[in-house]
């Protein structure tokens, strides 16, 4: 505004410097110049009829008799001295009392030489740069950023525009009761009648918590879109800055808008950023964001109370947030947005594939069902994905190939087609993953195999799909065990194959320690331990990470842990062994026609484990590895040499040949 004003100001004072100039040239327009010798001469001649001797600026302006036209006259050559200026202006007084000529002699204004043409072309030409300069200034005051002075301490919040498209409660899924706490604060604004006649007060704070992508801020939009009030919107971190006090500023420059403009919603996404826990001096703490922090709890529930106004907030990590922040009168409801379930991905399924051609064969409940796990943001870059893979391929509709593959690239990476693996290594792909989907399948507490893949995909050079058939809540020892046997079916069938062992299965070897070792530690599934809990809970690494482990254990049970560990992971190694050497056959069979397909679905992986092998079949042969076809060449060569050396060592008699 102030930089419009601005604006307006330097444009009016050009205007009237071009419109002051343009009308002293038109005053001039009809007027001749001459000479000094010239004018003389006229004058002598009887021409002239009056003129006007400027006092002190050798300037005479004057009328001829015929005519109109007015005349002026400067020799600048005679008028350098006021000596010879007067004499020459004297005798121009003779000539003209003479010729009798009226004539009168009147001084130079200030204001004359001041409006005189090229006066104000001087002014305009000196003035024009140093009032861009100082425009340029101005605005880069009035720009945001960190060059922002003026409007330093005001708020950044944005108010959300009407003219946009507008989400609603119908476009968000999966969240129901997310969706009902959220419609009540909705119904409040627009009929608070209802709830005032019972003396019941809406809740001031509604805080949303969950996992990224799990839709908070998709919610937070859709209550801007239900809701017929204001609604501001900004991020904690727009809070905070270096200088000290700003912070807390912008807090009450936000509330005073919105109590400008109650009833109204207040949005702050990323609360954590300013809203951690005072005092702990861990992530940065100081001054300025405990000072903002401070503000914001006595805004939204201090000495004024702030009627008609209702913040909501999104956060991932509630676990830092300060206690003051969370209790009744600030932020009295806690709303849990997580991951949708099968209803809930079915549902955002068929919002996210609505405006999309689709064909007619796609089953969006049987990709539902292959999707566990999978937040809203995550189904809705697989079903962006598929459209993307549909148009590189010049297809006119996203088919089920298309979105099952899509699925994979959200869970494993794109396919790495340029990597050239050897037939040994493919070998060792084959079997590995055969190894986990095998013992996968012959296990009873283990999820179904979807999808086993040599292909190299992401970081991985295979990898086994395995996927529950229901939503599940809870884990039993026995699913834990079971999923550590087929974690550990991979390096199982390495050994049995190859008599050796790779470095593919290092990341199982991680998640299976990393399983056994929660089972005893945190949930107390030992038998030799007990139902004791050791260390500090590390609880949902979206809803907070701890910084270090509280051992309230001895060295002695740290010993104990460590042998039950080694215990329990070598006991479902020797299971998956035990397992795969009953199917040696069956895997042999299954690696053949791996490597030929390179893939196996869920149906095939099924029907080949149903069948009998063939009578006939006979296992590929084993490829040598070309660094042990390398060693054993070396081997055979340092054999080579030694004879050879024995050979020419020994001492020559009679009979034999010379040595060499």
């Amino acid at each position: 505004m102030q930089t419009n004003r601005f604006s307006q100001i330097i444009l009016t004072f050009g205007v009237i410097i071009i419109v002051v100039i343009m009308l002293q040239y038109l005053k001039s327009a009809n007027m001749v110049s001459i000479g000094f010798s010239e004018l003389v001469d006229r004058v002598n001649n009887g021409e002239v009829m009056e003129v006007n001797i400027e006092k002190n600026s050798g300037r005479v302006v004057g009328k001829f008799k015929q005519g109109s036209d007015a005349i002026r006259s400067h020799d600048n050559k005679e008028s350098f001295t006021s000596v010879i200026e007067t004499e020459f202006t004297d005798e121009l007084i003779a000539m003209m009392r003479e010729n009798n000529v009226k004539f009168d002699i009147v001084p130079v204004s200030f204001w004359d030489t001041l409006l005189s043409p090229n006066t104000l072309l001087l002014v305009l030409v000196f003035t024009i740069p140093i009032v861009f300069l100082f425009w340029l200034m101005n605005r880069q005051m009035q720009s945001g950023g960190n060059n922002q002075a003026i409007n330093f301490g005001k708020s950044r919040a944005r108010l959300a525009s009407d003219g946009k498209k507008k989400i609603t409660f119908a476009d968000v899924a999966g969240v129901d009761e997310a969706v009902e706490e959220l419609r009540e604060v909705v119904d409040f604004l627009r009929d608070p009648k209802k709830y005032e006649a019972l003396g019941a007060e809406i809740p001031k704070g509604v805080l949303l918590v969950g996992p990224p992508g799990c839709g908070k801020t998709h919610l937070a939009k859709a209550v801007a879109g239900e809701a017929n009030v204001p609604f501001f919107y900004i991020s904690g971190s727009d809070f905070v800055e270096m200088f000290v006090g700003v912070g807390a500023s912008r807090v009450r420059d936000l509330f005073d808008q919105a109590k400008r403009r109650a009833p109204c919603l207040i949005f702050i996404d990323e609360l954590d950023a300013v809203g951690r826990h005072r005092g702990t001096g861990i992530g940065g703490t100081h001054d300025e964001r405990e000072q903002t922090l401070n503000q914001m709890l006595v805004e939204m529930d201090g000495f004024e109370a702030n009627s008609g106004i209702i913040v909501l907030a999104a956060t991932n990590r509630p676990d830092v947030l300060d206690p003051a922040l969370l209790r009744p009168g600030r932020f009295d409801r806690r709303v849990v947005v997580d991951a949708p379930d099968l209803s809930g991905r079915l549902h955002i399924l068929q919002i996210y594939t609505k405006n999309k051609p689709m064909s007619a064969d796609i089953d969006l409940r049987a990709l539902a069902q292959r999707t566990p796990g999978f937040s809203g943001a995550d189904l809705k870059n697989a079903v962006n994905e598929a459209a993307l893979l549909a148009a590189r391929r010049g297809e006119t509709r996203v088919t089920s190939e298309d979105l099952f593959e899509a699925v994979d690239r959200v869970v494993a990476g794109p396919e790495r087609k340029s990597r050239i693996i050897n037939e040994h290594e493919k070998q060792v792909i084959a079997y590995h993953e055969l190894g986990h989907a095998i013992v996968s399948h012959e296990l009873e507490n283990t999820d179904p195999v979807h999808k086993i893949s040599i292909l190299p995909r992401g970081q991985a050079l295979g990898y086994t799909l395995n996927f529950p058939a229901e939503d599940r809540f809870l884990i039993s020892k026995k699913q834990i065990l079971d999923r550590v046997s087929m974690a550990l079916g991979g390096r199982a069938a390495e050994e049995i194959v190859f008599g050796d062992i790779t470095t593919g299965a290092s990341n199982d070897l991680e998640r299976s320690t990393q399983m056994i070792r929660d089972m005893i530690t945190k949930y107390g599934m030992s038998e030799e331990l007990g139902p004791i809990q050791f260390g500090r809970t590390n609880e949902n690494p979206f809803l907070g990470k701890s910084f270090g482990e509280d051992r309230n254990y001895s060295d002695e049970v740290a010993y104990r842990i460590d042998e039950e560990v080694r215990r329990l992971v070598m006991g479902c190694y020797d299971r998956a062994l035990e397992v795969l050497r009953i199917n040696r056959r069956k895997m042999d069979y299954l690696a053949s026609i791996l490597i030929r397909e390179e893939h196996l679905d869920r149906d095939d992986f099924v029907r080949l484990m149903d069948e009998d092998v063939p009578d006939d079949f006979t296992p590929t042969p084993l490829k040598p590895n070309s660094s042990t076809t390398a060693a054993l060449r070396a081997k055979e060569r340092a054999e080579r040499v030694h004879t050879e050396k024995q050979r020419q060592d020994q001492p020559w008699r009679p009979g034999t040949a010379p040595a060499g």
